[in-house]
């Protein structure tokens, strides 16, 4: 008899006799009912499946709801909404963090007070509420929905904006900001 064969049936007899072992330390279903009807028993709060099955109906809610015995009730104070995306709150707090000053503002709210436009690199005055004034060029950050300066002419500056929806679809907004005159009030 060869080596190979010899361990190739040892191997196996081990294998018989150790799930043999195993089997025979498993309880039996009838056990396991006996030892979860004894442990029913010394916890009478606990529902029975029977119970559990019915939903109570004769309760309040009646719609097959099984009404709390402990009275515990959730309190969301201080935690996150589990609703919503966690990849994105994480990326609105980091925006919020590197945000410059005219991220601020709502375009709607910044004043266009001069442009400086016939040169190499066009720039504009830009005025925001509380009076202080910024130069913006092409590229600059403005906006509280992540605008950017696209394009400066002769008497208006072209802000590109990106607005996210409920649903976290993004759609871009061309919105032209023009010099007030005299006459259009300051």
């Amino acid at each position: 008899m060869s080596w190979k064969v010899f361990g190739g049936t040892l191997a196996a007899l081990a294998l018989v006799v150790g799930c043999e072992k195993v089997n025979q330390s498993a309880p039996s279903v009838k056990e396991y009912e006996q030892k979860r009807a004894e442990l029913m028993k010394r916890s009478p709060e606990a529902p029975t499946a029977a119970a559990r099955r019915a939903g109570k109906a004769g309760e309040e809610g009646g719609a097959g709801l099984v009404a709390s015995s402990s009275g515990y009730s959730y309190d969301p104070t201080g935690k996150r909404d589990p609703f919503r995306s966690f990849i994105a709150e994480q990326q609105q707090a980091r925006a919020k963090e590197e945000r410059g000053p005219l991220e601020q503002f709502d375009l709607n709210q910044l004043t266009v007070v001069a442009v400086v436009w016939g040169t190499e690199r066009p720039r504009a005055l830009v005025e925001d509420p509380s009076g202080r004034d910024y130069v913006v060029q092409e590229g600059t950050p403005i906006g509280k929905n992540e605008g950017m300066v696209l394009r400066i002419t002769d008497n208006s500056v072209l802000v590109r904006e990106t607005y996210v929806d409920y649903l976290g679809a993004q759609t871009t907004k061309e919105i032209e900001m023009r010099i007030k005159s005299a006459t259009q009030g300051g």
